[in-house]
C-alpha cells in the first residue's frame, strides 16, 4: 500500500491484545485557504503520545483527493500504529525548498477508536513551512489543543451534517468535459470544506444537458446556511456549465434549501466567471442580495512595479468571504496591472456585509512577477458612493519588500468615492464634525470606559476625552483650528476596567463640507493596558498615508550600573505628525534595560514622513540611573529608512522629578531603496533555465545561449530544448547577470522563431530572473540575423535598453582592396560584447561605405571591434580602413576604429582577423 513499515506491539502471549493495541489512526490534514498554500512536496508526520511515537511516516495517498495539499483542501491519511496513549503532540515536515513549494498549514485532526472510546485530537498550526516565509522553517512540532472523549462512536455523527445536493444543469449546456466542480456552503457557525460534485459510480457521467445529478456531502455543523459557491476548474477546451438550480436537503434535520441558479459558469460567456454564489431563498428569512463588487487594485509609481503574473484575491467581510477569485479583465483599457495604473475587476458575490480585509497575491508566472501594490480599494457597485480601503505600499515579490508573493491586508475604513462639490463661492462651508462611535457592548453595572480621541490635522491638533457608557457614542464637534485633518488617534483607557471593550468604527461627517469617512479600528483595549491606536483620514482621490510598523531598538550602554529598572515611554516626532505617547512597559509593571543589552519595540503608527526627533521618559522607583546610547528607529515600508537618536549620557542622575524626559535629536539617516531578501547560500554559478518557443523549424537548428554578468560572461552553451523543459546552464562566477545573447550556429533560418518565455533560477539562492519577450522572435521576423539578445529584468534596477548601432565599414582604395567573403563582426563595450554577428551586405567594394544595422543591449562605453571573414571564396581579400559605429538617432558620440591593413591570408602578416581599439 505503498508505506514503507509497518509498527508492531511485542506481545508473544496474547495475540488478543495484540490485535486490540494495534489501532487506525485517521489524520485530517487541512491546507490553509491562503493563495498558494498548497504544495507538491513530500509530507512527513511523526505522531507522539504518552506510550511512544510512530516513527516518520510520509502521507502518501490521500483518501479523500487525487491531488492531495490544494489551496483550501482537507486531505485524510491513514496510519496504522501501536496504540499511543493519549496523543500530545506532532511533528510535521515536507522536503521541498525551492520558491513555491512551500505549504500554509491550516491545523491537524487525529480521529481513532480505543476501545469503545471514539476520540478526536486538534493539533492547530495556521503558519507556513516554507523557507521563504514566515520563519523560514519546514518542520514544525505541533501540540494538541482539544481532545473529545466520546463514549458512542455515533455521537460523532450528532455534530456533522449529510447532505443531499441535487444539481439541474439546463437545455443548453454542452456536453460535459473533463472539469473538477466544487461546491463550499455558508453558514451562520461555520462554512464547508471545498466539497467535490462526482459521481461515485464509475462510469457514470454527470452534468448531461437536462439532467439532474444528486450526490451526497458531510460536513460540520454550519448552522443557518446562508449562500453556497460554485466553481469550475479552468481547464483547456472547457465550453462551459449552463447551471440552472440547486437543491440541498439535510438528511438528519430534513431541512430543505433552494438555490436559483440559471446562470452560465464560463470563461465565454459575458461575464467571464467560473465561480458564482447563490444565496439561500427562505420563506422565513429575507433573501440576501448579490453585488457585483469593483475591485481597484492601484500599481505604485516605483521602477518594475508592474507584473505579468496571474493576480488573485479573497475579500473578507463579517458574512463570509468570497473564495480564491482570479482577476480576469479589467474594465480598464490596456496591459493590465502596470506601473501607476488602476485596474477595476467585477467579484460578484452574495453580499459581504461590512468588509474586513483582502488576501492578494500572484503566481509569480512570468516576466518581472513582482509587483509594487499601493493599495486595494472595494465598492459594493458600479453606482456605489463609498468605498474601502486596503492600503499595502509595498513589494509582492519573492526577493523585494516583504519577500512574500501574498499578502493580507485590513482594511482601514470607507470612503467617498468622489469630493463632495463647494459651493460656488469656493470658501469652505463652515460646520460640525458628527463623530459616531460604535462597539461592543457594556453591562449595566460596568463604570464607563475613559478613552480620548485625538484629531491630527495639518495646522495643530485635539484631544477630545470621552465616557464610553454603550455600544453607541455620539460627540460633536468643531474640530476649529487644526486644518485638514490627516489621522485620529485613540488612546487609554484611563481608568480601570473589569472586562474588555472593543472599538469597531468611527464614522465622521461634516455638516458643512458634507465629507465623509468610516474609520475602521477594530481593536480591544483591555485591562490594564496603555492603548494607542491610530488610522488615516480617508478623503476621496487622496492616497491614504499607509499605517507603518515602527521598529524601536534601544542600545542601553555597556558601562557599569547603566541597567535600570522603571517605567519608560517614547514619542516619535516626524514631518508630517508625531506618535503620540507610547509606553514601552504595560501597566503595572516594570521594565528593566540591561547593561549592554539592545531591546526592541514595535509600534504601529500612521506613516510620519522624515523622523527629526524623540522624546523619552524614564521613572524609577529605585532612583536608577539609566545610561541610554541610543535609539535606532527603522520602517518597515518603502524606502526602508533607519534613523539614528544618539544620547550616550545618562538618564535620571541627580534628577528630583518622578519623570524625566530627555529629547534626542536626529543624528543620521539610511535609506535602502529596496528591502531585498538575504541569500543563506552563496551561487555556484548552476542556473535552471525554461525556454519556450513556437513557429520552431522541423529541423531544429542548433542554437547556443551566451550568459553575460557584471563581471564576465559565461562559455556558450547549447540551448537544450525550446519546448519549456527546464535545463542547466552553468555559468560561473559573472556577476550579477545583465542579459542572455541566442547565438545561431548554422545558416540563416527563413522566419525568426517566436520566443514566448525565458527564466533563469539559481539553484542555490533561489533567485529568479524574467525576460521581456512580447513580439520577441528568435533571429528577427525574417530569420535573417545570428544573435538575439535579452535583458534581465529585476525589480530593483531598469534592465539594459536595447539599442540601434549603425555600424560604416570603410573598405581602402588600393588595388583588389574589395572582397565577396562573409564579413564577421564583434562589438565590445565595458557593459559586454555583441557575440559574433554576420555583417548583412552582398560584397565590399573597393572604396565603399557600407553601413549596416545591429541591435544589441546597451554595450556602454565601446573599447574595441573584433572584425574577421572566414577566407572562403574567389579574392576572399580585404583591405578595411577603417569602422565607424554610431547610435542610432544620436548626431554625437561617434566610435572610429582605424584599421589600414590588409585582412587576406597571402599578404602582410597572412591575418584574416584585426582586433581594432
Amino acid at each position: 500500500d505503498g508505506k514503507a513499515f509497518e509498527s508492531c506491539a511485542n506481545y508473544k502471549n496474547n495475540l488478543k491484545l495484540f490485535l486490540l493495541l494495534v489501532l487506525v489512526y485517521e489524520v485530517y490534514v487541512y491546507t490553509g485557504a491562503k493563495l498558494g498554500a498548497g504544495t507538491d512536496s513530500d509530507v512527513y508526520i511523526n505522531l507522539f503520545g504518552t506510550r511512544g511515537d510512530t516513527g516518520k511516516r510520509k502521507l502518501h495517498r490521500s483518501k479523500n483527493n487525487s491531488v492531495k495539499f490544494q489551496d483550501g483542501q482537507m486531505d485524510i491519511f491513514c496510519i496504522k500504529a501501536v496504540s499511543l496513549g493519549d496523543l500530545e503532540k506532532v511533528l510535521i515536515s515536507h522536503d521541498g525548498a525551492a520558491p513555491g513549494n512551500g505549504w500554509f498549514l491550516d491545523k491537524i485532526v487525529i480521529k481513532y477508536k480505543e476501545g469503545k472510546e471514539a476520540r478526536e485530537v486538534v493539533f492547530p498550526c495556521n503558519r507556513w513551512l516554507d523557507e521563504y516565509q514566515d520563519d523560514g522553517k519546514t518542520e514544525r512540532e505541533l501540540t494538541a489543543k482539544s481532545k473529545y472523549f466520546l463514549k458512542a462512536v455515533m455521537f460523532l455523527f450528532c455534530l456533522a451534517q449529510q447532505w443531499r445536493v441535487q444539481v439541474k444543469t439546463d437545455g443548453d449546456s454542452p456536453e460535459p468535459q473533463e472539469c473538477k466542480r466544487t461546491l463550499v456552503i455558508y453558514g451562520s457557525k461555520a462554512k464547508s470544506d471545498e466539497l467535490l460534485l462526482s459521481s461515485q459510480n464509475p462510469g457514470s457521467v454527470s452534468f448531461l444537458p437536462r439532467a439532474t445529478d444528486e450526490f451526497i456531502v458531510e460536513t460540520g455543523d454550519l448552522g443557518d446556511v446562508y449562500k453556497i459557491r460554485v466553481s469550475c476548474d479552468d481547464v483547456p477546451g472547457f465550453e462551459g456549465w449552463h447551471l440552472k438550480s440547486f437543491h440541498l436537503e439535510e438528511l438528519h434535520t430534513k431541512q430543505e434549501l433552494n438555490f436559483d441558479c440559471n446562470c452560465w459558469l464560463s470563461l465565454n460567456r459575458e461575464d467571464k466567471e467560473l465561480v458564482k454564489e447563490f444565496p439561500a431563498i427562505n420563506e422565513d428569512q429575507k433573501t440576501l442580495p448579490v453585488y457585483k463588487y469593483i475591485v481597484s487594485v492601484h500599481i505604485g509609481d516605483r521602477w518594475g512595479a508592474e507584473t505579468s503574473a496571474n493576480v488573485y484575491i479573497t475579500i473578507y467581510g463579517k458574512r463570509g468571504d468570497t473564495g480564491v477569485r482570479k482577476l480576469h479583465t479589467s474594465l480598464a483599457r490596456g496591459r493590465k496591472f502596470q506601473r501607476n495604473k488602476v485596474d477595476s475587476f467585477l467579484v460578484e458575490a452574495v453580499s459581504l456585509s461590512h468588509l474586513q480585509k483582502v488576501v492578494i497575491g500572484h503566481d509569480g508566472e512570468g516576466c518581472g512577477a513582482g509587483m509594487y501594490l499601493k493599495m486595494v480599494t472595494v465598492k459594493e457597485s458600479q453606482e456605489s458612493d463609498k468605498e474601502w480601503v486596503f492600503p499595502l505600499w509595498n513589494w509582492l515579490d519573492t526577493h523585494l519588500g516583504l519577500c512574500e508573493t501574498v499578502c493580507e491586508i485590513e482594511t482601514v475604513g470607507r470612503r467617498l468615492t468622489s469630493s463632495p462639490k463647494l459651493p460656488e463661492s469656493g470658501m469652505k462651508p463652515s460646520g460640525l464634525w458628527i463623530m459616531d462611535i460604535t462597539g461592543s457592548d457594556l453591562s449595566n453595572e460596568e463604570d464607563p470606559i475613559l478613552l480620548s480621541f485625538i484629531f491630527y490635522g495639518n495646522l495643530s491638533h485635539k484631544k477630545l476625552p470621552l465616557q464610553v457608557t454603550g455600544k453607541a457614542i455620539q460627540i460633536k464637534d468643531e474640530l476649529a483650528d487644526i486644518g485638514s485633518i490627516s489621522k485620529v488617534q485613540v488612546t487609554g483607557p484611563h481608568s480601570k476596567i473589569k472586562q474588555p471593550w472593543h472599538l469597531d468604527l468611527l464614522h465622521m461627517k461634516h455638516t458643512g463640507t458634507k465629507e465623509e469617512m468610516d474609520l475602521a479600528f477594530d481593536c480591544w483595549f483591555n485591562p490594564n493596558e496603555d492603548k494607542c491606536v491610530e488610522l488615516p483620514a480617508l478623503y476621496a482621490d487622496q492616497e491614504p498615508l499607509p499605517v507603518v510598523e515602527y521598529a524601536i531598538h534601544v542600545h542601553t550602554g555597556d558601562l557599569k550600573k547603566a541597567d535600570a529598572t522603571g517605567e519608560a515611554y517614547l514619542w516619535i516626532q516626524g514631518e508630517k505628525s508625531d506618535s503620540g505617547k507610547r509606553w514601552l512597559n504595560s501597566r503595572n509593571s516594570l521594565i528593566t534595560f540591561a547593561r549592554g543589552q539592545v531591546d526592541v519595540f514595535k509600534i504601529r503608527a500612521v506613516y510620519l514622513g522624515n523622523l527629526n526627533q524623540v522624546l523619552v521618559g524614564f521613572k524609577s522607583l529605585k532612583k536608577d540611573e539609566w545610561f541610554l546610547e541610543k535609539i535606532v528607529i527603522k520602517e518597515v515600508v518603502y524606502p526602508f529608512s533607519a534613523y539614528v537618536f544618539i544620547h550616550n549620557d545618562w538618564i535620571n542622575k541627580r534628577s528630583k522629578k518622578d519623570f524625566v524626559e530627555v529629547a534626542i535629536p536626529l543624528k543620521e539617516t539610511s535609506v535602502t531603496s529596496l528591502l531585498t531578501k538575504a541569500f543563506d547560500t552563496g551561487s555556484r554559478g548552476q542556473w535552471q533555465t525554461w525556454v519556450h518557443c513556437t513557429q520552431v523549424p522541423e529541423d531544429v537548428p542548433d542554437i547556443q545561449v551566451v550568459v553575460f554578468g557584471r563581471k564576465g560572461k559565461s562559455p556558450a552553451q547549447k540551448v537544450q530544448n525550446l519546448n519549456n523543459n527546464p535545463f542547466l546552464l552553468t555559468v560561473g562566477d559573472i556577476g550579477d547577470i545583465t542579459k542572455v545573447s541566442f547565438v545561431l550556429s548554422g545558416p540563416c533560418l527563413g522566419r525568426g522563431i517566436k520566443l514566448h518565455k525565458l527564466r533563469l533560477k539559481d539553484l542555490d539562492t533561489k533567485q529568479e530572473l524574467s525576460f521581456h519577450t512580447e513580439a520577441q522572435c528568435l533571429f528577427g521576423e525574417d530569420g535573417s540575423e545570428t544573435v538575439t539578445e535579452l535583458a534581465a529584468v529585476r525589480p530593483d534596477k531598469p534592465p539594459l535598453r536595447e539599442v540601434l548601432y549603425l555600424i560604416s565599414v570603410h573598405t581602402g582604395t588600393l588595388p583588389a582592396s574589395g572582397t565577396d567573403a562573409d564579413i564577421f563582426i564583434t562589438v565590445f563595450g565595458d557593459q559586454g560584447d555583441s557575440c559574433q554577428r554576420r555583417l548583412r551586405q552582398p560584397n565590399f567594394e573597393r572604396g565603399q561605405v557600407c553601413i549596416s544595422e545591429m541591435r544589441a543591449v546597451d554595450l556602454g562605453q565601446l573599447s574595441k571591434v573584433l572584425v574577421e571573414h572566414h577566407n572562403v571564396g574567389y579574392g576572399a581579400g580585404w583591405y578595411l580602413d577603417q569602422i565607424v559605429i554610431h547610435e542610432s538617432g544620436k548626431t554625437d558620440g561617434q566610435h572610429v576604429f582605424l584599421c589600414q591593413q590588409w585582412l587576406d591570408s597571402g599578404v602582410g602578416d597572412a591575418q584574416t582577423e584585426r582586433m581594432l581599439k
